[in-house]
């Protein structure tokens, strides 16, 4: 069964070493301090332990008739254990928000938030798994050997290009999902948010060239959802201009993606890419000058994703592009990866996924798109993350998905 995260919230200002208070912080009045004393979850038991009776079921000896089972039919430990409803989500703390390297313990804060969002926007259970080791084959080694006590695997700020070989070590050796949100859930919003600003100028995706700063997790992520969408071209610049054949400097990672990408043959700088252009997609932070986005194509779509300053200012990508759309949510069309993360581990969790394929992402994000509906316009070409239509539109569109591709196991 499966645990509820509750918001410990309390008169108490013991803190977790038993003494009154704790380390106070450089500004104890700050709300932001204030909501996370004493942590943001904890866990509550779904059955009672009331009496004799209540302690001999839910633990010795009744459990021991459960256990037994579970020995001769492991399968049955999704029927009888919280198992099948709950996520590990697991970082190394090395690329945390904006702030990049700063450990395990400083990123509890972020996973605690993130394992919140699962249960608040898409019902599922998520445990913060904070690492102190930054090999790749030590991570994959300790979350192999968690991984029984999980029906799936969310790989957190975890730095590029390590992240892409942990996620791959790691789906080789499970048979339950394992998804890096910083990567797919960018990916997939940013496709639902482009299906439906192609759908509003009445163009279709194979008749648009992109170009994404920054080739880093999402920005690889996204340049490969775009081209299995259908994209028309997609360029990809990183800090030393456009990633691309000629290029002698380029990773694995980065010479892969030249290999499916940018097939104008464009070189040289991002601002000389963005020329006629018809998106641009931010996901490095920095600045991109008022000139280069006054070059691109008429009717433009600019989605500076960048927080919290994003790559093109709202107010003047407006003056130059149809769409606009940002990470932030005090801005209209905000790409945010809770609109795409709760509903897809939902799904798989709901049809017991062995993993989260291409087409399962590509699912989530039409769904996605199809919240908006006949509501499309301008300043909504994706939906809120509190609209309630959006975690089970993702979670069915995700379940189908796994069914039709084979990965389902009920």
């Amino acid at each position: 069964m499966a645990a509820e995260i509750v918001n410990p919230r309390s008169e108490s200002t013991t803190d977790h070493t038993g003494h009154e208070g704790g380390a106070e912080p450089l500004d104890s009045f700050d709300p932001a301090f204030a909501l996370h004393r004493g942590g943001k979850m904890a866990v509550q038991a779904t059955v009672p332990v009331r009496d004799k009776d209540d302690l001999s079921l839910a633990y010795t000896p009744g459990v021991a008739k459960v256990c037994s089972a579970i020995a001769e039919q492991p399968e049955l430990v999704h029927d009888y254990t919280w198992k099948s409803s709950v996520v590990a989500v697991v970082t190394d703390g090395t690329a945390v928000l904006g702030l990049g390297d700063i450990g395990p313990e400083a990123s509890l804060p972020v996973m605690e938030g993130k394992a919140i969002l699962f249960k608040q926007f898409g019902g599922v259970d998520a445990v913060p798994i904070a690492l102190n080791c930054t090999d790749v084959d030590e991570i994959v080694e300790t979350v192999v050997r968690l991984a029984p006590s999980f029906g799936g695997v969310n790989l957190e700020d975890i730095s590029a290009p390590r992240c892409f070989e942990i996620e791959r070590k790691l789906q080789d050796a499970l048979d339950i999902p394992v998804f890096h949100d910083d990567q797919h859930g960018t990916a997939v919003v940013t496709l639902a948010a482009l299906r439906n600003a192609a759908r509003l100028s009445k163009r279709a995706l194979g008749e648009l060239r992109a170009v994404i700063s920054g080739a880093g997790a999402a920005g690889v992520a996204i340049a490969k959802m775009l081209v299995e969408a259908g994209i028309g071209d997609v360029a990809v610049a990183d800090r030393k201009g456009v990633v691309s054949a000629d290029r002698d400097d380029l990773t694995p990672v980065k010479r892969e993606l030249a290999g499916f990408t940018n097939k104008a043959g464009i070189s040289g700088s991002l601002e000389a890419a963005l020329a006629g252009a018809d998106v641009f997609i931010g996901v490095s932070g920095g600045t991109v000058s008022e000139d280069a986005v006054a070059s691109m194509a008429d009717g433009a779509f600019v989605f500076a994703m960048a927080n919290p300053n994003p790559e093109v200012h709202p107010e003047v990508a407006h003056k130059y592009a149809a769409v606009v759309a940002t990470g932030r949510s005090d801005f209209p069309n905000q790409i945010n990866n809770v609109l795409a993360f709760p509903g897809i581990f939902a799904g798989a969790l709901q049809v017991r996924a062995s993993r989260i394929t291409e087409g399962m992402k590509l699912a989530a994000a039409e769904a996605l798109a199809g919240v908006v509906g006949d509501d499309l316009a301008a300043d909504y070409v994706i939906p809120s993350p509190f609209d309630e239509r959006v975690a089970p539109a993702v979670t069915a569109a995700v379940a189908a998905a796994a069914r039709a591709e084979g990965v389902a196991r009920r």
